[in-house]
């Protein structure tokens, strides 16, 4: 049978949505066409926080916030990290997010990944949404 991760229930992500500030989205590019960047700018606009993670762009400007080379490198408390990366960077990401000390694992639409959330479990993490987007959450739930 295929791994099938189970999300927690609406009023929870709903939640996790209200209590949240900064969302640091790992895998956010300049290019505007992208999920990604399309995402970020809609939840910009409801008030959050983005910060972007891209090793390639570090230290440059994405909508207008500085770019870091990984979650570690972020010098503020983040609340949800959204992640835009294929699933099989799941795992490593999960370490990032482990070591950074963020509060929720976010995986985006499409993205799953069973060794990433054994890793976040193990780690006592249980605040963990895949395979869901965090922009049509927002808006089905709170907007």
């Amino acid at each position: 049978m295929a791994y099938t991760f189970q999300n927690p229930d609406e009023q929870v992500i709903k939640d996790y949505l209200q209590a949240a500030e900064t969302i640091a989205v790992v895998g956010l590019s300049d290019r505007e066409e992208t999920a990604a960047y399309k995402v970020s700018q809609v939840m910009q606009a409801a008030g959050y926080k983005i910060i972007p993670v891209n090793p390639r762009m570090a230290g440059d400007e994405i909508l207008g916030e500085k770019v870091y080379a990984t979650l570690q490198d972020i010098p503020v408390p983040v609340d949800i990290v959204d992640v835009f990366r294929r699933s099989e960077f799941l795992p490593d990401v999960a370490r990032d997010f482990i070591a950074a000390d963020a509060d929720i694992f976010w995986a985006q639409l499409g993205l799953q990944n069973e060794e990433a959330e054994k890793i976040l479990r193990d780690a006592g993490r249980d605040k963990i949404v895949m395979n869901k987007c965090i922009k049509v959450e927002y808006l089905n739930l709170l907007a």
